[in-house]
């Protein structure tokens, strides 16, 4: 996901800041699988630049004049109207003469503008404070669109980076007679102004976000050519044609129901035409839905509710039947069974009484009788081995002859002496 679209404005992997060489920073960026090849005559390489503005929303065309190789990622400035702007180069060499030929842009028109230099620290500094006035501009620009009562929407506005045109890019479903507001706007912001009309899907690519896929919109990353999209080719899927869960954010049929038309043409080029109903010996059947993953038609029984998988070769026999007069007596359904596996749902047991518990207890009982035997095996230690006393060392260095005698543990069972108690005459009686 390019950070253009995210909440921060930066990378969250290289950290560079938006000038990172992959390019995962801009939109509708083209990988460039010539970058690393050799070319027998360096001549005859591609001298026009795609270079990038407002992290890919918008792509031109220059003209390297300077013949200076300039890398992806890096900032250049480009002649303008009145001035200079400041891209980012997106892509260089033959794979550009291939997007050129996409978009129908001539390699060697003379109006073609022309990159002037590698961008200094000037020009990224004009550059920065251009683009800090953008949100401000926008929303004051929809306050003197609302208060001229116009039926438009201010989608974005983009400043060039000398800071003397501006570019609105609004959204209208009638013609709109924009003439005093270009007016007010010039006066208000003090720049040269230009108003574009974009479709809604285009606002929606500038716009961004996250499809009900949980993928970011395709219009915002690599999609820039929008077919046409009819509810016909929901009813090719089997789709069911829902106004809500068909259309995209921007209020649109969904881009994507054109991705798999292709294949179900094919595969439905397999199934019998004109077999919407059955004649057959107890009534009509009318079919309900194909299902082309499983070469199966669906029908059920006028007046009925059952549902019945019949298989292309037998609708096929069935119909030809018909034909001659003949109606069959049964559709010979075939039985469908799921290839995934059914999951085991858990079942909760009561095992209670089941667990026993004598193999704890004895554990437990275990472990208490080896801490009862260590505790007694330290309270012995000290009384076996008493310590022995250090001798002291006379001034001529002879020992000392300790003439005391060694003192032998008393034991414990010894009575003490009884105390002369004094003598309570009540002590005897009972209570």
């Amino acid at each position: 996901m390019g950070c253009g679209s995210c909440g921060t404005g930066k990378p969250n992997g290289c950290k560079s800041n938006g000038g990172c060489s992959t390019g995962g920073c801009n939109r509708l960026n083209v990988h460039d699988w010539l970058m690393n090849l050799p070319f027998a005559d360096p001549e005859s390489d591609c001298k026009v630049v795609e270079v990038s503005f407002k992290q890919g929303s918008r792509k031109e065309f220059f003209r390297n004049a300077t013949l200076q190789y300039f890398e992806k990622g890096e900032y250049v400035t480009v002649e303008g109207v009145n001035g200079f702007d400041v891209g980012e180069v997106s892509l260089t060499g033959e794979m550009v003469r291939l997007q050129m030929k996409k978009k129908g842009v001539d390699e060697f028109n003379a109006d073609m503008k022309k990159i002037l230099r590698k961008s200094t620290d000037r020009d990224i500094e004009v550059f920065r404070i251009s683009k800090d006035r953008e949100p401000a501009v926008q929303a004051r620009s929809r306050e003197l669109a609302v208060s001229l009562k116009l039926q438009m929407k201010i989608s974005e506005v983009e400043i060039q980076a000398d800071g003397k045109k501006a570019t609105f890019f609004y959204t209208a479903d009638d013609r709109v007679d924009f003439r005093e507001l270009i007016k007010q706007y010039a006066g208000e912001f003090k720049l040269k102004v230009e108003m574009r009309q974009i479709g809604i899907r285009q606002e929606a690519a500038k716009v961004g976000g996250i499809g009900s896929c949980g993928r970011e919109l395709c219009c915002s990353t690599w999609l820039n050519d929008f077919k046409s999209v009819n509810t016909t080719a929901a009813r090719y899927q089997n789709l069911s044609i829902n106004q809500t869960k068909l259309s995209g954010q921007c209020g649109r049929l969904k881009c994507c129901l054109n991705y798999e038309l292709d294949t179900y043409l094919d595969a439905l080029q397999h199934f019998p035409d004109n077999a919407e109903t059955l004649e057959l010996t107890r009534g009509t059947a009318i079919l309900i839905k194909k299902d082309i993953f499983k070469n199966l038609m669906w029908y059920m029984m006028q007046g009925g509710s059952k549902h019945y998988p019949v298989t292309i070769h037998r609708v096929k026999e069935i119909k030809r039947l018909n034909q001659q007069g003949v109606r069959p007596e049964e559709l010979e359904a075939v039985e469908v069974t799921s290839s995934k596996p059914k999951e085991v749902e858990p079942q909760f047991v009561d095992v209670v009484g089941q667990i026993s518990l004598r193999s704890l207890e004895k554990n437990d009982r275990k472990r208490r009788d080896e801490n009862r035997n260590r505790n007694q095996r330290d309270d012995r230690g000290p009384r076996n081995n008493p310590p022995q006393e250090r001798r002291e060392q006379r001034p001529d260095n002879r020992p000392q002859q300790n003439n005391n005698r060694q003192q032998q543990p008393q034991p414990r069972n010894l009575q003490r002496p009884q105390q002369n108690r004094p003598n309570n005459p009540n002590r005897d009686k009972k209570d």
